[in-house]
């Protein structure tokens, strides 16, 4: 199976599941990782990876350049809409890291002066843990295609997959329902969406739900903090008025953080901790799906 621990929503635990998850998972089956937050990645921490096995260079990106034929007119400035282009002791230059690579400049340039190059747009990362393989990655600062460096992650745990090396992929996706989340949930088997009881998480819960029931993908739910806001039962509505299943209930837990700072799953840091005790019985579930 290839299962998503989504929330539509940042902060609200699901990496800090997705770790333990694995961690629990990884005794019985062979799991691959799947870290699907390209601008924020944190499972390799939870997991202390501390040197990547393997790294290489994602180019998907195009980048302007200004060479000598440039008269310094203006017009390339003009045109672009990202403000990349700037002027310094008199002479046109080009912000790498706000340039899209849209080629308006090229387009207007009157001295063929611009030239439109591929550029790195992050790093796709492997590490062979304890837990598995975990594969990763990285944007580059103000760099685009954080969908399509997503995908390229996905396509290395489907080809262990597909060669009998793991039996299943978990990924933690990132935070909202952008393309890096699209990228994530695209042909997955089931989205596991993390929410807490406020009325934040509760609308991009929905959203998030909405945007698996798009493209076919039946959702579970798991309540993070739960009790943290007593009465609130906005998550139990929903999930009732839309036939999902709540799978599990994680308590508000100190140690939490604790397990974080150590970079360690949090099962394994505090096995006997209340919000450990919980994800144990949500494992339990999960394994019966694998």
């Amino acid at each position: 199976m290839e299962i998503v621990i989504a929330s539509g929503k940042g902060g609200v635990g699901k990496s800090t599941l997705t770790g333990s998850l694995i961690s629990l998972l990884s005794k019985e089956f062979r799991i691959a990782s799947v870290d699907a937050d390209a601008e924020a990645p944190n499972l390799h921490l939870i997991f202390n990876v501390k040197k990547w096995d393997y790294e290489e260079e994602f180019v998907s990106a195009k980048t302007a350049s200004i060479n000598d034929n440039c008269i310094n007119c203006g017009v390339c400035r003009e045109v672009c809409i990202y403000e990349a282009i700037y002027v310094e002791n008199g002479m046109h230059k080009i912000k790498q890291y706000l340039c899209e690579g849209c080629g308006a400049c090229k387009a207007v340039c009157p001295v063929d002066a611009i030239d439109i190059s591929d550029s790195v747009s992050g790093w796709l990362r492997i590490a062979n843990t304890r837990f598995g393989p975990l594969v990763s990655a990285e944007l580059d600062v103000g760099k685009p295609n954080s969908g399509k460096l997503v995908t390229e992650e996905k396509k290395i745990a489907r080809e262990w997959q597909k060669k009998g090396d793991v039996d299943h992929i978990i990924i933690d996706a990132a935070a909202g329902i952008g393309c890096q989340v699209i990228s994530s949930i695209s042909g997955a088997n089931l989205v596991i969406i993390v929410a807490e009881p406020t009325p934040s998480s509760v609308s991009d819960m929905k959203r998030m739900y909405d945007l698996a029931k798009h493209f076919g993908i039946k959702s579970k739910i798991v309540i993070n903090k739960d009790g943290m806001n007593p009465g609130f039962k906005e998550i139990e509505n929903f999930a009732r008025n839309n036939d999902i299943e709540i799978i599990g209930r994680i308590p508000y837990d100190k140690t939490v953080p604790k397990a974080l700072t150590s970079m360690q799953p949090l099962v394994e840091f505090a096995p006997d901790s209340p919000a450990s005790k919980a994800i144990i019985e949500i494992s339990e579930v999960v394994k019966g799906w694998l």
